[in-house]
C-alpha cells in the first residue's frame, strides 16, 4: 500500500522515529490500529488525528495520576474495590451513594472520620 508516495512500512518507521524524538509513546503504539479503524469507518484525516491525540493525552493523564499517587507515598493504597462491605457499619446503599460521588456535583458537605493515615 502506498500513501502519498510513501510505503506503509516507511510511514510507520517515520512515525516511530518522530514519536521517539517528540516523546509520544502512545501515538507510536496507537498510530497503526487507529489508522486501520479510521480507514474502516471512513473517518477524515482530522478525525484520525483527533483520535490519536486524544489517546496520547488520555494516556499521559493516567500516567500523571499514577505518578502523583506514587510520589505522594500514601501509607497504604485504598480503593472501594477492595473495601469489605460486610465489615462496615454502613449499609451497601450508603457506600454506593458515596462511591457515586453525586454529593460533589451537588456541593453537599462531607465529613470523613476514622483512620486518616499519617495524622
Amino acid at each position: 500500500m502506498t500513501t502519498g508516495g510513501t510505503t506503509e512500512a516507511a510511514a510507520l518507521a517515520a512515525i516511530g522515529a518522530a514519536t521517539r524524538e517528540l516523546h509520544l509513546p502512545t501515538v507510536r503504539d496507537q498510530a497503526k490500529p487507529l489508522a486501520e479503524a479510521a480507514q474502516r469507518s471512513r473517518s477524515s484525516h482530522l478525525s484520525y488525528l483527533a483520535d490519536v491525540l486524544a489517546a496520547e493525552t488520555d494516556d499521559r493523564a493516567e500516567r500523571r495520576r499514577l505518578r502523583r499517587i506514587k510520589e505522594a507515598r500514601f501509607p497504604r493504597p485504598k480503593s472501594l474495590v477492595e473495601f469489605d462491605i460486610t465489615a462496615s457499619v454502613l449499609s451497601a446503599q450508603t457506600i454506593a451513594l458515596l462511591a457515586s460521588a453525586s454529593y460533589l456535583d451537588k456541593g453537599e458537605p462531607v465529613v470523613l472520620l476514622g483512620d486518616s493515615g499519617r495524622g
